[in-house]
């Protein structure tokens, strides 16, 4: 009777052990952490909850964005996102066409957007469009 026991313990142990190396590998988190070390594009993002900041790994650079949520003709959608980098220093080689291509992806998720950038992407991307 003991020896069925330790055998369905085993058994338990093996399903478990194997479930939660399944939840690691797929998990967007550490996929994120991952991406952003290789210099890698990974967009990071709960797109049900808008209380949630989403992350963006670009070209070794990491973004967060802040979903607003508002009102459009019909329903409540994101209408309004401000996205910043967490270090200024990693911004070096990031070009205006870079910031137009992070904001169609993003765009994709939230199509109603209005999206924001923090400084001093804010005044990159002013400089150009008044250069223009």
């Amino acid at each position: 009777m003991a020896l069925l026991i330790i055998r369905f313990l085993i058994i338990a142990l093996i399903i478990y052990l194997f479930y939660k190396g399944v939840r690691f590998l797929t998990d967007p988190k550490r996929k994120l952490d991952e991406a952003y070390e290789k210099g890698e594009y990974y967009f990071y993002d709960d797109v049900k909850n808008v209380r949630k900041n989403f992350f963006i790994s670009y070209k070794g650079a990491l973004f967060e964005g802040e979903k607003y949520l508002g009102t459009t003709e019909n329903s409540f959608e994101v209408v309004s996102i401000f996205v910043w980098v967490h270090d200024t220093m990693k911004l070096q080689g990031i070009t205006k066409e870079d910031f137009l291509y992070l904001e169609k992806e993003i765009q994709l998720n939230y199509p109603k957007a209005k999206i924001n950038w923090k400084n001093p992407i804010e005044q990159l991307m002013k400089n150009e469009t008044s250069n223009d």
